[in-house]
């Protein structure tokens, strides 16, 4: 059976550090994955009788001390994550099937939810290793990556320097000084001191009255913006084969060019969750490349900016507009490559265009080293609240092929779409 070396290297300044691996072994008919604590041996969990079962092994795979690397290997895994937790362990549950409970920061009650802890995520298959860092959820200790592949070459995500939550968390308060939405209410404390940021979507989890019709006035005026009554025209490359769609808002609808294909306005909800409402997985490949596309526009705020998306993007057109999502301009801010996810479509990015997602991939993989807590400091230097940019002429779409190959973001987003159906403790 193919195996794989992680390379764990703790750089957290704690000496009490635990790793562990939760996925689904292609090899063995995708069952529920654990790595044992000698970090070699697979354990297979049978199915329990009852909800919320204590695991019959500790799998917890102990980091040695600070500055010291602990490797690993795994299997072919899919929908897996790398978690770390600082000083505790952290607790799993079982479900029948068997599905695994995992820690979580939505639910208040999770015994898991007041100890520091964070993950990053990966699939390695026949294909490709593929792994990226993870701020969809929220943002605590740093990690960083690095993928290195038989021929010697590596690729490397930074993520957050090592003062990197409290950067984030003190552009949140400068940020809520400014517009008063909120976004205070997503630094999370324990004892007086900052523990994680959540997204604005944990955060309406949390407190379901947060950001209530944040975007409506933006929405409002893209509405506006694309009417039939004006020359604006919204052109969206899915970068598949259906290639580039238009569309215009009439009767209170945003119309593609594709027959049966429609949105309704999207709630602050459903644009900060990219999932709900006109946001909705529909099982309609070319309806949901368009849906992915449009979420990113909405999160990023570009929409009354560039009406062709994502190709006519510039990253440094991100976030201009005041009503956006701070959040993620904040964590690309603070990063030291400006990498990492940050909303559940944020490798969405235009053809050859630089990667937004923070992500590592390769065919022949060697060594994945990933390095939990972070050496380096970063001093942001972006403004906490950016300036309003007013909307400029759209550029002519260029003509595009009829059939794309898919870039490797949509691989990332079918995983990421496998993980959003875990089963949970939320």
């Amino acid at each position: 059976m193919a195996t794989l070396n992680f390379a764990l290297k703790n750089n957290t300044g704690s000496n009490t550090v635990y790793a562990y691996i939760t996925g689904q072994a292609l090899d063995n008919h995708n069952a529920l994955f654990l790595l044992r604590s000698d970090g070699k041996t697979a354990y297979y969990p049978t199915s329990p009788s009852a909800t919320m079962t204590n695991l019959s092994e500790d799998f917890a795979i102990p980091l040695g001390t600070s500055g010291s690397t602990t490797t690993i290997t795994i299997p072919h895994l899919a929908g897996a994550r790398l978690w770390f937790a600082q000083e505790k362990k952290l607790t799993f549950y079982l479900n029948p099937g068997p599905a695994l409970v995992e820690p979580s920061v939505s639910n208040t009650a999770d015994p898991n939810y007041n100890l520091t802890w964070a993950f990053c995520e990966f699939t390695w298959n026949n294909d490709q290793l593929y792994a990226n860092l993870s701020y969809v959820d929220f943002v605590s200790m740093p990690i960083a990556m690095t993928l290195t592949n038989k021929a010697g070459a590596t690729q490397t995500v930074k993520g957050l320097p090592a003062n990197g939550l409290d950067q984030v968390c003190d552009a949140l308060k400068a940020q809520n000084s400014k517009d008063k939405a909120g976004w205070d209410k997503l630094i999370i404390q324990r004892n007086g001191v900052n523990l994680r940021a959540v997204s604005p979507n944990t955060g309406r989890t949390l407190n379901n009255s947060l950001f209530n019709d944040y975007y409506k006035s933006y929405v409002d005026e893209v509405w506006s913006y694309y009417a039939k009554s004006t020359n604006n025209t919204l052109t969206v490359n899915t970068q598949a084969s259906a290639g580039d769609v238009t569309a215009k808002v009439a009767s209170d609808l945003l119309s593609f060019s594709v027959p049966g294909i429609s949105y309704t306005k999207p709630s602050t909800g459903d644009i900060f969750s990219n999932s709900t409402g006109s946001f909705a997985v529909s099982g309609n490949g070319t309806k949901d490349a368009i849906t992915a596309r449009l979420a990113a526009a909405f999160n990023r705020s570009t929409l009354l900016i560039n009406g062709n998306q994502p190709n006519g993007e510039s990253v440094s057109n991100y976030y201009k507009n005041p009503v956006t999502n701070h959040y993620s301009r904040i964590c690309h801010a603070v990063s030291l490559d400006a990498r990492g996810y940050a909303f559940p479509y944020d490798d969405v990015a235009p053809d050859n265009g630089p990667d937004q997602s923070g992500s590592v991939y390769d065919g022949n993989p060697k060594l994945l080293t990933v390095t939990i807590g972070s050496s380096s400091s970063k001093s942001v230097t972006k403004s906490a609240v950016e300036e309003v940019v007013t909307p400029v002429p759209q550029p002519v779409p260029q003509s595009k092929e009829s059939e794309k190959k898919p870039s490797h973001f949509h691989e990332l987003r079918r995983f990421v779409d496998k993980l959003s159906s875990r089963k949970s403790n939320t």
